[in-house]
């Protein structure tokens, strides 16, 4: 979208939990995305997180001492701020700020008491990791203002971005202290949608009927609902990351996001021909060996290759209806290939087996086996992963890293072995899974209750089963039994493939990543500065309703 100069920002901060600092998939959107702003706004992004690192420990943060070292020292002296700058070690390369946040639990109650007389924020049954991300949230806040007010931006178009709820407090903040700044909030999934469909209960069937604040409290998560709702309704523009997404928010938050900003991928890493076919090979190789080392036999060299990871969010990333699909495919009397189910999921481990025979489904031991969803499904059913079965089922409940003691390699060293792969979620608001997959060309089934189905479906998905690379399936709360049904089918049909017409599955998923990658989707984030820009100029046409101190 073009942009006037009115509307275009001269500095963005953006603030999230993740900042050099890989927990989960919003690690991804942001340190993939970094390199499209970088482009764009050439050092006039600063991303801010949390210091809660080691230095030694942190291998994506590159410390640069001299960066700005006249605020910092300022902000330290002045406002008993400890930041310390750098750049990420991603793509791109943007200036990060990691701010301790420890003195800030000292003015905790009275920072609370603030944000409910200001804004209605309901802080007062908080548990967990409220109070450790609320405090660096308003560290955030204060740091954004300690730099705009040293820099003398006041003449300057400046966005203040905040990520998820762990960040609201700090969108809050910046509202009432420097409301010249133009504020964007986004939610990557809604507390109370997420809390609703880990809970078993039935989420989409039923999306009208829902109370936000209702079920907040009946799932004993007011806090962070309200410090979601009350960010969501106060900044000037409120994103989220798919339309399935948007449907939760309108009803749950009482707001309509302003723009839809889905998540890209950066695909610069990912190898091109032969390089592409020699850490396939590879991979494929490292997998068949493990297979074969953890069953006690002979794998075939041409047997079908399927994973799904994620979350061990049993229900929520449909881990379930994957093993019922296995189920129902090893039953199938036509079945005539071999085929390796891979359940890339971390678990709670000791660390990697010595014992492999006596394994039975795992490569690393776990701490609770007894109590383990997967394996106890799998024991329930009746896999055996005997010679004989056609379909045997490992799980790896490893974070794979590279030092997982097993496969030694990380996880894209992996997932560019596998044939196919599936990721059928029940609760997905958008799915790096499936959209990582097609990236490194393996054709990929999810679904509908899937953001990055709903946009597959829009956008290319247009063929029956997995003919251009990507299957999306349509999910609600009742048809659980045909998903599980669909996918087996579709994996059988795979198996009677082809090279060629894998070949050309292959490259058609490829083709569709080709159009959800961050050069196409940053124009969105481009729209969001936009009309918080824009909302901004007419919110400060009004009587202010706050004064900066």
């Amino acid at each position: 979208m073009q942009m006037d100069a009115k509307h275009t920002p001269d500095y963005i901060f953006e603030a999230s939990w993740e900042v050099c600092n890989k927990v989960g998939g919003i690690y991804t959107v942001l340190s993939t995305k970094a390199n499209s702003l970088q482009k764009l706004y050439k050092d006039k992004v600063f991303f801010i997180g949390p210091d809660v690192l080691q230095p030694s420990d942190n291998p994506w943060f590159l410390e640069e001492k001299e960066l700005y070292a006249d605020w910092r020292n300022f902000a330290r002296i002045n406002q008993n701020l400890e930041i310390r700058a750098g750049r990420w070690n991603v793509p791109g390369n943007p200036i990060v700020f990691l701010i301790k946040f420890d003195r800030f639990f000292e003015q905790k109650n009275s920072i609370y008491s603030e944000m409910w007389l200001d804004f209605g924020v309901d802080s007062m049954y908080a548990y967990g990791d409220y109070d450790e991300s609320s405090m660096f949230a308003y560290a955030s806040g204060v740091v954004i203002e300690s730099f705009y007010r040293f820099h003398r931006l006041e003449a300057c178009h400046v966005i203040a971005h905040f990520d998820e709820w762990q960040l609201g407090m700090g969108a809050l903040y910046i509202k009432k202290y420097v409301p010249k700044i133009a504020t964007v909030f986004t939610t990557h999934a809604t507390g109370v949608g997420r809390s609703i469909a880990g809970n078993g209960l039935p989420l989409y069937n039923h999306l009208k009927n829902y109370n936000g604040d209702q079920m907040a409290r009946q799932l004993n998560m007011v806090a962070k609902h309200s410090i979601e709702k009350r960010a969501a309704q106060s900044v000037d523009c409120f994103t989220t990351v798919s339309d399935i997404t948007a449907q939760e928010c309108s009803q749950f938050l009482q707001r309509q996001p302003d723009v839809v900003t889905p998540n890209g991928f950066e695909k610069d890493f990912i190898p091109n021909g032969l390089n592409y076919r020699r850490t396939r090979k590879k991979a494929r190789e490292t997998l068949l060996s493990v297979a074969e080392k953890l069953l006690g036999h002979f794998v075939h060299p041409d047997a079908l290759l399927v994973g799904i990871s994620g979350r061990y969010e049993y229900k929520n990333k449909g881990i379930d209806v994957f093993i019922d699909a296995l189920d129902t495919l090893r039953k199938m009397p036509q079945l005539s290939k071999d085929v390796i189910a891979f359940i890339m999921i971390p678990a709670w481990i000791k660390g990697p087996r010595e014992d492999w025979q006596s394994a039975l489904y795992t490569t690393h031991q776990l701490q609770d086996i007894e109590n383990d969803k997967i394996v106890n499904y799998l024991k329930y059913l009746g896999f055996s992963n005997s010679e004989q079965e056609r379909v045997k089922v490992i799980f790896v409940p490893s974070y794979l890293n590279g030092f997982d003691g097993i496969f030694n390699t990380d996880y894209y060293n992996l997932l560019i072995g596998l044939d196919v792969s599936v990721f059928p979620s029940y609760y997905e608001p958008w799915g790096y899974t499936p959209h990582e997959s097609v990236a490194f060309s393996i054709p990929t089934i999810t679904t509908t209750l899937a953001g990055f189905g709903v946009w597959a479906k829009k956008n290319g998905d247009t063929e029956k089963g997995l003919s251009d690379g990507v299957q999306v399936i349509y999910r609600d709360d009742s048809n659980y039994k045909e998903v599980a049904e669909e996918i087996a089918a579709t994996l059988y049909d795979f198996t009677l493939k082809s090279i060629d017409q894998v070949n050309v599955l292959k490259k058609m998923a490829a083709e569709l990543s080709d159009r959800a990658d961050w050069a196409h989707f940053i124009t969105y984030y481009q729209e969001a500065y936009r009309k918080a820009l824009h909302n901004s100029f007419i919110r400060l046409s009004k009587p202010a309703r706050y004064k900066a101190d």
